[in-house]
Protein backbone atom coordinates (compact mmCIF):
# COMPACT_ATOMS: atom_id res chain seq x y z
CA UNK A 1 0.00 0.00 0.00
CA UNK A 2 1.65 3.17 -1.04
CA UNK A 3 1.98 5.60 1.89
CA UNK A 4 -0.15 8.43 0.15
CA UNK A 5 -2.87 5.95 0.89
CA UNK A 6 -1.79 4.81 4.82
CA UNK A 7 -1.91 8.60 5.16
CA UNK A 8 -5.54 9.02 3.63
CA UNK A 9 -6.76 5.77 5.93
CA UNK A 10 -5.13 7.37 9.33
CA UNK A 11 -7.06 10.85 8.60
CA UNK A 12 -10.17 9.58 7.55
CA UNK A 13 -10.43 7.67 11.12
CA UNK A 14 -12.78 10.34 11.39
CA UNK A 15 -15.67 8.13 9.76
CA UNK A 16 -16.66 7.10 12.97
CA UNK A 17 -19.04 8.59 14.43
CA UNK A 18 -21.19 8.82 17.48
CA UNK A 19 -24.55 10.26 16.38
CA UNK A 20 -26.88 8.85 13.71
CA UNK A 21 -26.99 11.35 10.42
CA UNK A 22 -29.67 11.27 7.68
CA UNK A 23 -29.12 8.80 5.28
CA UNK A 24 -32.99 9.18 3.59
CA UNK A 25 -35.50 11.02 4.22
CA UNK A 26 -36.40 8.25 6.43
CA UNK A 27 -33.86 6.32 7.60
CA UNK A 28 -30.94 7.12 10.02
CA UNK A 29 -27.96 6.05 9.17
CA UNK A 30 -24.75 5.69 11.19
CA UNK A 31 -21.16 5.21 9.90
CA UNK A 32 -18.10 3.38 10.91
CA UNK A 33 -14.69 2.49 9.84
CA UNK A 34 -13.45 -0.68 10.65
CA UNK A 35 -10.16 -0.79 12.52
CA UNK A 36 -8.96 -4.28 12.87
CA UNK A 37 -5.28 -4.10 13.08
CA UNK A 38 -2.46 -6.65 11.29
CA UNK A 39 1.03 -6.24 9.89
CA UNK A 40 -0.95 -5.64 6.41
CA UNK A 41 2.21 -5.05 4.78
CA UNK A 42 3.59 -8.20 5.56
CA UNK A 43 0.55 -10.39 4.51
CA UNK A 44 0.14 -8.53 1.35
CA UNK A 45 4.31 -9.31 0.38
CA UNK A 46 3.85 -13.17 1.62
CA UNK A 47 0.42 -14.00 -0.27
CA UNK A 48 1.50 -11.73 -3.48
CA UNK A 49 -1.90 -9.47 -2.10
CA UNK A 50 -2.73 -5.65 -2.20
CA UNK A 51 -2.78 -4.92 1.49
CA UNK A 52 -6.21 -3.50 0.81
CA UNK A 53 -7.38 -7.20 0.15
CA UNK A 54 -5.27 -7.89 3.12
CA UNK A 55 -7.49 -5.63 5.40
CA UNK A 56 -10.74 -6.41 4.27
CA UNK A 57 -9.65 -10.36 4.69
CA UNK A 58 -8.63 -9.49 8.64
CA UNK A 59 -11.97 -7.51 8.68
CA UNK A 60 -14.28 -10.69 8.27
CA UNK A 61 -12.24 -12.54 11.19
CA UNK A 62 -9.13 -13.92 8.74
CA UNK A 63 -6.31 -14.46 10.55
CA UNK A 64 -3.13 -16.64 10.48
CA UNK A 65 -1.65 -18.10 7.34
CA UNK A 66 -3.39 -20.94 7.49
CA UNK A 67 -6.93 -19.38 7.44
CA UNK A 68 -5.48 -16.96 4.75
CA UNK A 69 -4.79 -19.63 2.74
CA UNK A 70 -8.13 -21.42 3.23
CA UNK A 71 -9.62 -18.40 2.49
CA UNK A 72 -7.74 -17.23 -0.50
CA UNK A 73 -7.08 -20.88 -2.56
CA UNK A 74 -9.10 -23.79 -0.52
CA UNK A 75 -10.35 -26.01 -2.68
CA UNK A 76 -11.58 -29.68 -2.51
CA UNK A 77 -9.39 -31.32 -0.93
CA UNK A 78 -9.83 -28.82 2.10
CA UNK A 79 -13.40 -30.11 2.79
CA UNK A 80 -13.70 -32.31 5.80
CA UNK A 81 -14.41 -36.15 5.51
CA UNK A 82 -18.39 -37.35 5.44
CA UNK A 83 -17.82 -39.81 7.95
CA UNK A 84 -16.93 -37.05 10.93
CA UNK A 85 -20.69 -36.64 10.82
CA UNK A 86 -21.91 -38.20 14.03
CA UNK A 87 -24.40 -41.40 12.97
CA UNK A 88 -23.02 -41.08 9.11
CA UNK A 89 -21.96 -44.69 9.42
CA UNK A 90 -24.97 -46.18 10.61
CA UNK A 91 -26.93 -44.08 7.71
CA UNK A 92 -24.81 -45.05 5.04
CA UNK A 93 -25.54 -49.11 6.40
CA UNK A 94 -29.06 -48.89 6.47
CA UNK A 95 -29.27 -47.38 2.81
CA UNK A 96 -26.79 -49.74 1.66
CA UNK A 97 -28.92 -52.42 2.67
CA UNK A 98 -31.77 -51.26 1.82
CA UNK A 99 -30.71 -50.03 -2.14
CA UNK A 100 -29.34 -53.90 -1.39
CA UNK A 101 -33.06 -55.50 -0.94
CA UNK A 102 -34.41 -52.71 -3.09
CA UNK A 103 -36.41 -51.08 -0.50
CA UNK A 104 -39.05 -48.52 -1.47
CA UNK A 105 -37.31 -45.20 -0.50
CA UNK A 106 -38.84 -42.32 0.25
CA UNK A 107 -37.39 -38.31 0.09
CA UNK A 108 -39.13 -35.62 2.07
CA UNK A 109 -37.64 -32.23 1.69
CA UNK A 110 -38.98 -28.78 2.23
CA UNK A 111 -40.15 -26.30 -0.38
CA UNK A 112 -37.21 -23.71 -0.52
CA UNK A 113 -34.35 -23.65 -2.96
CA UNK A 114 -32.25 -25.48 -0.17
CA UNK A 115 -35.50 -28.11 0.56
CA UNK A 116 -35.88 -28.62 -3.49
CA UNK A 117 -32.08 -29.13 -3.99
CA UNK A 118 -31.44 -31.13 -1.25
CA UNK A 119 -34.31 -33.47 -2.56
CA UNK A 120 -33.06 -33.39 -5.61
CA UNK A 121 -29.53 -34.62 -4.98
CA UNK A 122 -30.36 -37.34 -2.20
CA UNK A 123 -33.15 -38.88 -4.91
CA UNK A 124 -30.45 -38.57 -7.94
CA UNK A 125 -27.61 -39.96 -5.85
CA UNK A 126 -29.46 -42.95 -4.27
CA UNK A 127 -31.05 -43.70 -7.67
CA UNK A 128 -27.72 -43.55 -9.71
CA UNK A 129 -26.38 -46.00 -6.82
CA UNK A 130 -29.44 -48.50 -7.37
CA UNK A 131 -31.93 -47.00 -5.14
CA UNK A 132 -35.86 -46.95 -5.51
CA UNK A 133 -36.61 -43.66 -4.25
CA UNK A 134 -39.16 -40.73 -4.69
CA UNK A 135 -39.79 -37.09 -3.61
CA UNK A 136 -42.50 -36.12 -1.46
CA UNK A 137 -42.32 -31.75 -0.73
CA UNK A 138 -44.94 -30.64 1.47
CA UNK A 139 -47.47 -27.85 0.26
CA UNK A 140 -46.73 -24.37 2.10
CA UNK A 141 -50.33 -24.05 2.63
CA UNK A 142 -52.23 -27.16 3.11
CA UNK A 143 -49.25 -29.39 4.71
CA UNK A 144 -47.06 -26.38 6.83
CA UNK A 145 -43.21 -26.80 6.64
CA UNK A 146 -41.29 -30.17 7.17
CA UNK A 147 -42.39 -33.62 7.45
CA UNK A 148 -46.05 -34.19 9.00
CA UNK A 149 -48.28 -37.01 10.20
CA UNK A 150 -50.54 -36.84 6.92
CA UNK A 151 -47.23 -37.20 5.16
CA UNK A 152 -45.71 -40.09 7.05
CA UNK A 153 -49.34 -41.97 6.54
CA UNK A 154 -49.48 -41.46 3.18
CA UNK A 155 -45.76 -42.73 3.20
CA UNK A 156 -46.94 -45.99 4.46
CA UNK A 157 -50.19 -46.83 2.42
CA UNK A 158 -47.84 -46.35 -0.65
CA UNK A 159 -45.46 -49.00 0.85
CA UNK A 160 -42.84 -46.84 1.19
CA UNK A 161 -40.25 -49.18 3.76
CA UNK A 162 -37.79 -46.06 4.70
CA UNK A 163 -38.33 -42.59 4.97
CA UNK A 164 -34.87 -39.59 4.72
CA UNK A 165 -35.82 -36.18 5.55
CA UNK A 166 -33.60 -33.25 4.01
CA UNK A 167 -33.67 -29.83 5.32
CA UNK A 168 -36.23 -30.94 7.72
CA UNK A 169 -36.92 -33.30 10.41
CA UNK A 170 -34.27 -32.39 13.31
CA UNK A 171 -37.91 -31.03 15.56
CA UNK A 172 -40.06 -33.48 14.36
CA UNK A 173 -39.69 -36.17 16.79
CA UNK A 174 -43.40 -37.01 17.44
CA UNK A 175 -43.63 -37.37 13.83
CA UNK A 176 -40.68 -39.68 13.62
CA UNK A 177 -42.18 -41.84 16.25
CA UNK A 178 -45.04 -42.77 14.67
CA UNK A 179 -42.99 -43.29 11.61
CA UNK A 180 -41.11 -45.74 13.46
CA UNK A 181 -44.62 -47.18 15.12
CA UNK A 182 -46.18 -47.45 11.70
CA UNK A 183 -43.14 -50.05 10.99
CA UNK A 184 -41.23 -47.80 8.78
CA UNK A 185 -37.15 -47.09 8.98
CA UNK A 186 -36.29 -42.90 9.17
CA UNK A 187 -33.48 -41.42 8.89
CA UNK A 188 -33.22 -37.55 9.18
CA UNK A 189 -30.61 -35.28 7.31
CA UNK A 190 -31.13 -31.63 8.93
CA UNK A 191 -28.97 -28.62 9.37
CA UNK A 192 -31.00 -26.33 11.43
CA UNK A 193 -30.82 -26.24 15.49
CA UNK A 194 -31.49 -29.38 17.51
CA UNK A 195 -33.47 -28.32 20.50
CA UNK A 196 -34.53 -32.13 21.43
CA UNK A 197 -33.08 -34.92 19.25
CA UNK A 198 -35.98 -37.21 17.80
CA UNK A 199 -34.80 -40.01 19.54
CA UNK A 200 -36.82 -42.80 18.10
CA UNK A 201 -35.08 -41.60 14.84
CA UNK A 202 -33.08 -44.47 13.29
CA UNK A 203 -30.14 -42.39 12.69
CA UNK A 204 -29.28 -38.56 12.62
CA UNK A 205 -27.49 -36.38 10.39
CA UNK A 206 -26.65 -33.03 11.57
CA UNK A 207 -23.62 -31.54 12.47
CA UNK A 208 -25.54 -29.37 15.60
CA UNK A 209 -26.16 -31.91 17.34
CA UNK A 210 -24.82 -32.85 20.92
CA UNK A 211 -21.56 -34.95 20.29
CA UNK A 212 -21.24 -34.50 16.85
CA UNK A 213 -17.57 -34.32 15.75
CA UNK A 214 -18.03 -33.11 12.70
CA UNK A 215 -16.00 -29.61 12.41
CA UNK A 216 -18.18 -27.41 10.35
CA UNK A 217 -21.27 -26.93 11.91
CA UNK A 218 -22.80 -24.42 9.04
CA UNK A 219 -23.84 -26.37 5.97
CA UNK A 220 -27.27 -26.09 4.40
CA UNK A 221 -29.29 -29.00 3.83
CA UNK A 222 -28.22 -29.34 0.42
CA UNK A 223 -24.51 -29.84 1.54
CA UNK A 224 -25.42 -32.40 4.61
CA UNK A 225 -27.28 -34.33 1.65
CA UNK A 226 -24.55 -33.70 -0.68
CA UNK A 227 -22.13 -35.26 2.35
CA UNK A 228 -24.36 -38.23 2.42
CA UNK A 229 -24.18 -39.46 -0.91
CA UNK A 230 -20.52 -39.06 -1.11
CA UNK A 231 -20.16 -41.02 2.02
CA UNK A 232 -22.30 -43.64 0.16
CA UNK A 233 -19.90 -43.74 -2.33
CA UNK A 234 -21.73 -41.67 -4.74
CA UNK A 235 -20.69 -38.63 -7.14
CA UNK A 236 -17.43 -39.47 -8.14
CA UNK A 237 -17.22 -36.76 -10.45
CA UNK A 238 -18.74 -34.12 -8.36
CA UNK A 239 -21.44 -33.83 -10.82
CA UNK A 240 -23.83 -32.31 -8.06
CA UNK A 241 -21.43 -29.87 -6.33
CA UNK A 242 -22.98 -27.34 -8.24
CA UNK A 243 -26.41 -27.76 -6.98
CA UNK A 244 -24.87 -28.04 -4.00
CA UNK A 245 -23.88 -24.92 -4.18
CA UNK A 246 -26.91 -23.03 -5.62
CA UNK A 247 -28.54 -24.25 -2.42
CA UNK A 248 -25.67 -22.51 -0.18
CA UNK A 249 -25.99 -19.64 -1.05
CA UNK A 250 -29.93 -19.77 -1.74
CA UNK A 251 -30.19 -20.35 1.79
CA UNK A 252 -28.36 -17.91 3.31
CA UNK A 253 -26.13 -19.95 5.72
CA UNK A 254 -22.53 -18.32 6.15
CA UNK A 255 -20.30 -17.93 3.25
CA UNK A 256 -17.28 -19.13 5.34
CA UNK A 257 -14.76 -22.27 5.91
CA UNK A 258 -16.07 -25.40 3.82
CA UNK A 259 -19.25 -23.66 2.84
CA UNK A 260 -16.76 -21.01 1.03
CA UNK A 261 -15.32 -23.73 -0.77
CA UNK A 262 -18.78 -25.54 -1.80
CA UNK A 263 -19.78 -22.11 -3.92
CA UNK A 264 -16.32 -20.86 -5.35
CA UNK A 265 -15.63 -24.85 -6.61
CA UNK A 266 -19.57 -25.26 -7.66
CA UNK A 267 -19.50 -22.14 -9.21
CA UNK A 268 -16.43 -22.76 -11.65
CA UNK A 269 -18.90 -26.23 -11.88
CA UNK A 270 -21.88 -24.91 -12.80
CA UNK A 271 -21.34 -24.51 -16.61
CA UNK A 272 -21.22 -28.07 -16.41
CA UNK A 273 -24.43 -28.52 -14.51
CA UNK A 274 -25.94 -31.37 -16.50
CA UNK A 275 -30.18 -31.16 -15.25
CA UNK A 276 -31.60 -29.89 -18.18
CA UNK A 277 -34.16 -28.23 -16.81
CA UNK A 278 -31.85 -25.93 -14.67
CA UNK A 279 -30.02 -25.54 -17.93
CA UNK A 280 -33.70 -24.36 -19.46
CA UNK A 281 -34.28 -22.01 -16.29
CA UNK A 282 -30.87 -20.61 -16.56
CA UNK A 283 -31.41 -19.95 -20.29
CA UNK A 284 -35.30 -18.87 -19.37
CA UNK A 285 -33.76 -15.90 -16.59
CA UNK A 286 -31.03 -15.01 -18.99
CA UNK A 287 -28.04 -16.05 -16.98
CA UNK A 288 -24.94 -17.53 -19.01
CA UNK A 289 -23.74 -20.47 -16.14
CA UNK A 290 -20.12 -19.57 -17.70
CA UNK A 291 -20.25 -16.23 -15.50
CA UNK A 292 -23.09 -16.72 -12.87
CA UNK A 293 -22.42 -15.71 -9.64
CA UNK A 294 -24.21 -15.71 -6.01
CA UNK A 295 -26.03 -12.52 -7.30
CA UNK A 296 -27.53 -14.83 -10.39
CA UNK A 297 -28.41 -17.56 -7.29
CA UNK A 298 -29.76 -15.18 -5.13
CA UNK A 299 -31.84 -12.97 -7.14
CA UNK A 300 -32.65 -14.28 -10.33
CA UNK A 301 -32.67 -17.87 -11.06
CA UNK A 302 -33.28 -18.81 -6.84
CA UNK A 303 -36.34 -17.01 -6.48
CA UNK A 304 -37.87 -18.85 -9.41
CA UNK A 305 -37.62 -22.24 -7.41
CA UNK A 306 -39.09 -19.95 -4.00
CA UNK A 307 -41.77 -18.90 -6.26
CA UNK A 308 -42.98 -22.46 -7.02
CA UNK A 309 -43.40 -23.18 -3.40
CA UNK A 310 -44.41 -19.95 -2.63
CA UNK A 311 -47.94 -19.64 -5.08
CA UNK A 312 -47.70 -23.28 -6.40
CA UNK A 313 -46.38 -26.05 -5.60
CA UNK A 314 -42.32 -27.02 -4.76
CA UNK A 315 -42.33 -30.20 -6.76
CA UNK A 316 -43.05 -28.33 -9.68
CA UNK A 317 -39.42 -26.94 -9.18
CA UNK A 318 -38.56 -30.83 -8.45
CA UNK A 319 -39.42 -32.07 -11.72
CA UNK A 320 -37.82 -29.40 -13.54
CA UNK A 321 -34.65 -30.44 -12.22
CA UNK A 322 -35.09 -33.90 -12.65
CA UNK A 323 -37.26 -34.24 -16.24
CA UNK A 324 -34.94 -35.36 -19.50
CA UNK A 325 -37.43 -34.25 -21.73
CA UNK A 326 -36.91 -31.21 -23.51
CA UNK A 327 -40.37 -29.67 -24.25
CA UNK A 328 -41.33 -30.59 -20.58
CA UNK A 329 -38.01 -28.93 -19.87
CA UNK A 330 -38.94 -25.30 -21.54
CA UNK A 331 -42.60 -25.81 -19.96
CA UNK A 332 -41.61 -26.12 -16.66
CA UNK A 333 -38.91 -23.01 -16.62
CA UNK A 334 -41.16 -20.87 -18.10
CA UNK A 335 -43.71 -21.55 -15.70
CA UNK A 336 -41.68 -21.04 -12.61
CA UNK A 337 -40.32 -17.49 -14.58
CA UNK A 338 -43.98 -16.74 -14.50
CA UNK A 339 -44.41 -17.58 -11.20
CA UNK A 340 -41.33 -15.62 -10.21
CA UNK A 341 -42.60 -12.32 -11.94
CA UNK A 342 -45.74 -12.81 -10.38
CA UNK A 343 -44.46 -13.32 -7.09
CA UNK A 344 -42.58 -9.83 -7.87
CA UNK A 345 -45.20 -8.08 -9.06
CA UNK A 346 -47.75 -9.47 -6.10
CA UNK A 347 -44.68 -8.43 -3.60
CA UNK A 348 -44.78 -5.00 -5.05
CA UNK A 349 -48.48 -4.01 -4.39
CA UNK A 350 -47.95 -5.54 -0.81
CA UNK A 351 -44.98 -3.40 -0.24
CA UNK A 352 -46.78 -0.36 -1.43
CA UNK A 353 -49.94 -0.84 0.69
CA UNK A 354 -47.70 -1.63 3.18
CA UNK A 355 -45.66 1.91 3.00
CA UNK A 356 -48.69 3.62 2.85
CA UNK A 357 -50.41 1.86 6.16
CA UNK A 358 -47.68 3.09 7.75
CA UNK A 359 -47.18 6.31 6.43
CA UNK A 360 -50.97 7.53 6.87
CA UNK A 361 -51.63 5.48 9.91
CA UNK A 362 -49.15 7.06 12.06
CA UNK A 363 -47.04 3.59 12.65
CA UNK A 364 -44.36 5.30 11.49
CA UNK A 365 -43.58 6.35 15.37
CA UNK A 366 -44.18 3.04 16.30
CA UNK A 367 -40.69 1.07 17.24
CA UNK A 368 -42.65 -2.00 16.62
CA UNK A 369 -44.10 -1.87 12.92
CA UNK A 370 -47.17 -4.38 12.84
CA UNK A 371 -48.63 -4.22 9.68
CA UNK A 372 -51.91 -6.28 8.70
CA UNK A 373 -52.63 -6.79 5.28
CA UNK A 374 -55.43 -9.61 5.27
CA UNK A 375 -55.57 -10.11 1.50
CA UNK A 376 -51.86 -10.86 1.27
CA UNK A 377 -50.91 -13.99 0.26
CA UNK A 378 -48.91 -15.66 3.35
CA UNK A 379 -46.02 -17.00 1.63
CA UNK A 380 -45.05 -13.18 0.65
CA UNK A 381 -45.40 -12.15 4.22
CA UNK A 382 -41.84 -12.16 5.37
CA UNK A 383 -40.42 -10.63 2.23
CA UNK A 384 -42.74 -7.49 2.54
CA UNK A 385 -41.88 -7.56 5.96
CA UNK A 386 -38.02 -7.61 4.62
CA UNK A 387 -38.71 -4.94 2.43
CA UNK A 388 -40.28 -2.73 5.02
CA UNK A 389 -37.74 -3.45 7.60
CA UNK A 390 -35.11 -2.05 4.70
CA UNK A 391 -36.70 1.04 4.10
CA UNK A 392 -37.61 2.22 7.92
CA UNK A 393 -34.86 0.12 9.80
CA UNK A 394 -37.62 -0.90 12.07
CA UNK A 395 -38.49 -4.58 13.55
CA UNK A 396 -41.43 -5.25 11.16
CA UNK A 397 -43.91 -7.77 11.78
CA UNK A 398 -46.77 -8.39 8.87
CA UNK A 399 -49.70 -10.39 9.31
CA UNK A 400 -51.92 -11.95 6.98
CA UNK A 401 -55.90 -14.32 6.81
CA UNK A 402 -54.60 -17.74 6.61
CA UNK A 403 -56.08 -21.09 6.41
CA UNK A 404 -55.55 -21.42 10.28
CA UNK A 405 -56.64 -17.90 11.47
CA UNK A 406 -54.24 -14.48 11.10
CA UNK A 407 -50.43 -16.20 10.01
CA UNK A 408 -47.27 -13.24 10.31
CA UNK A 409 -43.73 -13.10 9.45
CA UNK A 410 -41.07 -10.97 11.01
CA UNK A 411 -38.25 -9.54 9.95
CA UNK A 412 -35.64 -7.63 12.73
CA UNK A 413 -32.41 -5.18 12.84
CA UNK A 414 -29.41 -6.17 14.44
CA UNK A 415 -30.17 -4.48 17.83
CA UNK A 416 -33.92 -6.34 18.57
CA UNK A 417 -34.02 -9.90 19.32
CA UNK A 418 -37.34 -10.90 18.13
CA UNK A 419 -37.86 -14.52 18.93
CA UNK A 420 -37.64 -12.97 22.73
CA UNK A 421 -39.64 -10.05 21.59
CA UNK A 422 -42.36 -12.84 20.99
CA UNK A 423 -41.55 -14.46 24.05
CA UNK A 424 -42.93 -11.21 25.93
CA UNK A 425 -46.08 -11.67 24.59
CA UNK A 426 -46.61 -15.70 23.92
CA UNK A 427 -49.82 -15.66 25.78
CA UNK A 428 -51.32 -13.62 22.48
CA UNK A 429 -50.12 -16.26 20.30
CA UNK A 430 -51.24 -19.42 19.26
CA UNK A 431 -48.11 -20.66 17.94
CA UNK A 432 -44.53 -19.08 17.28
CA UNK A 433 -40.78 -19.23 16.61
CA UNK A 434 -37.87 -17.84 14.97
CA UNK A 435 -34.24 -16.36 15.98
CA UNK A 436 -32.71 -13.13 17.08
CA UNK A 437 -33.53 -11.99 13.31
CA UNK A 438 -36.34 -13.34 11.93
CA UNK A 439 -39.63 -14.96 13.43
CA UNK A 440 -42.97 -16.35 12.60
CA UNK A 441 -46.03 -16.83 14.35
CA UNK A 442 -50.37 -17.78 14.42
CA UNK A 443 -52.62 -15.46 16.61
CA UNK A 444 -56.08 -14.67 16.53
CA UNK A 445 -57.21 -11.86 14.67
CA UNK A 446 -59.02 -10.07 17.74
CA UNK A 447 -55.39 -10.00 19.19
CA UNK A 448 -53.97 -8.35 16.91
CA UNK A 449 -53.57 -4.72 18.58
CA UNK A 450 -52.78 -6.10 22.11
CA UNK A 451 -50.14 -7.73 19.66
CA UNK A 452 -48.84 -4.41 18.82
CA UNK A 453 -49.18 -2.44 21.68
CA UNK A 454 -47.54 -4.99 24.08
CA UNK A 455 -44.46 -5.44 21.50
CA UNK A 456 -43.74 -1.66 21.43
CA UNK A 457 -44.56 -1.31 25.64
CA UNK A 458 -42.21 -3.83 25.84
CA UNK A 459 -39.27 -2.94 23.30
CA UNK A 460 -36.53 -0.80 25.28
CA UNK A 461 -34.58 0.37 22.26
CA UNK A 462 -33.12 3.58 22.03
CA UNK A 463 -33.90 6.21 18.88
CA UNK A 464 -30.12 5.72 18.10
CA UNK A 465 -30.54 1.70 17.68
CA UNK A 466 -33.19 2.24 14.95
CA UNK A 467 -29.97 3.92 12.54
CA UNK A 468 -28.79 1.74 9.80
CA UNK A 469 -25.14 0.93 10.45
CA UNK A 470 -22.56 1.33 7.29
CA UNK A 471 -19.65 0.29 8.06
CA UNK A 472 -16.41 1.34 6.16
CA UNK A 473 -13.88 -1.66 5.51
CA UNK A 474 -11.35 0.75 3.97
CA UNK A 475 -11.18 4.73 3.36
CA UNK A 476 -10.52 4.77 -0.15
CA UNK A 477 -10.01 7.27 -2.24
CA UNK A 478 -11.08 6.24 -5.76
CA UNK A 479 -8.75 7.54 -7.15
CA UNK A 480 -6.67 4.60 -5.83
CA UNK A 481 -8.77 2.11 -7.74
CA UNK A 482 -7.49 0.85 -10.48
CA UNK A 483 -8.54 -2.34 -12.84
CA UNK A 484 -5.99 -4.71 -11.38
CA UNK A 485 -7.35 -4.19 -7.74
CA UNK A 486 -10.89 -4.92 -9.42
CA UNK A 487 -9.24 -8.29 -10.59
CA UNK A 488 -8.05 -9.01 -7.04
CA UNK A 489 -10.87 -8.03 -4.98
CA UNK A 490 -12.05 -11.40 -7.52
CA UNK A 491 -10.39 -13.53 -5.14
CA UNK A 492 -12.66 -12.34 -1.79
CA UNK A 493 -15.52 -13.71 -3.73
CA UNK A 494 -17.99 -15.36 -3.18
CA UNK A 495 -20.04 -12.91 -1.67
CA UNK A 496 -22.84 -13.40 0.73
CA UNK A 497 -24.08 -13.97 4.53
CA UNK A 498 -20.75 -13.37 6.80
CA UNK A 499 -18.65 -12.64 3.95
CA UNK A 500 -20.36 -9.26 2.57
CA UNK A 501 -19.03 -6.99 -0.65
CA UNK A 502 -16.31 -4.96 0.99
CA UNK A 503 -17.48 -1.18 1.90
CA UNK A 504 -14.81 1.32 0.70
CA UNK A 505 -15.79 5.26 1.75
CA UNK A 506 -14.13 8.20 0.75
CA UNK A 507 -14.58 11.65 1.75
CA UNK A 508 -15.50 14.78 0.21
CA UNK A 509 -15.14 13.34 -3.45
CA UNK A 510 -16.72 15.34 -5.93
CA UNK A 511 -19.35 14.77 -7.77
CA UNK A 512 -20.16 15.97 -11.55
CA UNK A 513 -22.72 15.67 -14.49
CA UNK A 514 -25.17 13.70 -12.64
CA UNK A 515 -28.16 12.45 -14.43
CA UNK A 516 -30.96 10.38 -13.74
CA UNK A 517 -31.91 7.42 -16.31
CA UNK A 518 -33.93 4.43 -16.49
CA UNK A 519 -37.41 3.96 -17.62
CA UNK A 520 -38.38 4.15 -13.50
CA UNK A 521 -35.68 7.12 -13.12
CA UNK A 522 -34.01 4.48 -10.50
CA UNK A 523 -30.32 4.69 -11.51
CA UNK A 524 -28.21 8.20 -11.32
CA UNK A 525 -24.83 8.00 -13.65
CA UNK A 526 -22.61 10.76 -13.16
CA UNK A 527 -18.45 11.18 -13.04
CA UNK A 528 -16.34 10.92 -9.44
CA UNK A 529 -13.22 12.49 -9.10
CA UNK A 530 -11.14 12.30 -5.44
CA UNK A 531 -10.98 14.94 -3.14
CA UNK A 532 -7.67 16.94 -3.78
CA UNK A 533 -6.60 16.64 0.04
CA UNK A 534 -6.79 12.67 -0.80
CA UNK A 535 -3.10 12.80 -3.10
CA UNK A 536 -5.18 11.05 -5.82
CA UNK A 537 -7.81 14.26 -7.29
CA UNK A 538 -4.88 15.15 -9.82
CA UNK A 539 -6.31 11.66 -11.67
CA UNK A 540 -9.31 12.09 -14.01
CA UNK A 541 -12.59 11.12 -12.81
CA UNK A 542 -14.39 7.59 -12.84
CA UNK A 543 -17.57 6.50 -14.03
CA UNK A 544 -20.19 6.52 -11.27
CA UNK A 545 -23.82 4.31 -10.71
CA UNK A 546 -25.79 4.36 -8.24
CA UNK A 547 -29.12 2.83 -7.48
CA UNK A 548 -30.23 4.26 -3.97
CA UNK A 549 -32.98 7.14 -3.25
CA UNK A 550 -31.74 8.69 -7.05
CA UNK A 551 -34.01 11.95 -6.43
CA UNK A 552 -32.55 12.21 -2.86
CA UNK A 553 -29.04 11.88 -4.11
CA UNK A 554 -29.85 14.33 -7.31
CA UNK A 555 -30.89 16.67 -5.39
CA UNK A 556 -27.94 16.63 -2.67
CA UNK A 557 -25.14 16.88 -5.66
CA UNK A 558 -27.08 20.11 -6.71
CA UNK A 559 -26.90 21.78 -2.92
CA UNK A 560 -23.05 20.64 -2.78
CA UNK A 561 -21.06 18.51 -5.12
CA UNK A 562 -18.50 17.41 -2.32
CA UNK A 563 -19.66 14.61 -0.12
CA UNK A 564 -18.63 11.42 1.31
CA UNK A 565 -19.36 8.32 -0.29
CA UNK A 566 -19.38 4.58 0.26
CA UNK A 567 -19.00 2.58 -2.88
CA UNK A 568 -17.70 -0.84 -4.50
CA UNK A 569 -15.48 -0.60 -7.60
CA UNK A 570 -16.63 -2.85 -10.50
CA UNK A 571 -15.20 -3.39 -14.34
CA UNK A 572 -18.62 -2.52 -16.43
CA UNK A 573 -18.32 -4.13 -19.75
CA UNK A 574 -20.55 -2.97 -22.71
CA UNK A 575 -20.62 -3.40 -26.45
CA UNK A 576 -17.17 -4.77 -25.72
CA UNK A 577 -15.60 -1.82 -24.25
CA UNK A 578 -14.42 -2.19 -20.73
CA UNK A 579 -14.90 0.75 -17.95
CA UNK A 580 -13.83 1.14 -14.50
CA UNK A 581 -17.00 1.95 -12.66
CA UNK A 582 -17.68 3.10 -9.22
CA UNK A 583 -21.38 1.84 -7.47
CA UNK A 584 -22.77 4.22 -4.93
CA UNK A 585 -24.58 2.73 -1.98
CA UNK A 586 -25.02 5.16 -0.01
CA UNK A 587 -23.84 8.78 0.82
CA UNK A 588 -24.11 12.01 2.72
Amino acid sequence: MCPVLCRYISRLSLLTGDGCGPGTERVMEKWYMSAKRADFQAISKKFGIDPVIARVMRNRGIVGDEAIRMYLYGDLSDLNDPFLFKDMDKAVKIIREKIRERQYIRVIGDYDIDGIMSSYILRRGLTELGGYVDIKIPDRVTDGYGINEKLIREAKADGVDTIITCDNGISAGRQIALGKELGMTMIVTDHHEVLELPEACDCVIDAKQKDCPYPYKELCGAGVAWKLILALGGDPEYKMLPYAAFATVGDIVDLTGENRILVKEGLARMKDADSLGFRKLAAECGVDLRTMDAYHIGFVMGPCLNASGRLDTAMRAARLLETSDVLEAERLAHELKELNDSRKSLTEIGVEQAVAFVEESGMAKDKIFVIYQPELHESLAGIVAGRIRERYAHPVFVLTRGEEGIKGSGRSVEAYHMFEGLCGVKDLLTKFGGHPMAAGLTLPEENIEAFRNRLNEQCTLSDEEFCEKIVVDVPMPVGYVTEELVSELSLLAPFGKANEKPVFAEKNAVITSPRIVGRNRNVLKARVTSSPESGYGVQGPVEMVSFHDTEALMERISRDPRMTIAYYPRINEYLGRKTLQIVVSHWN
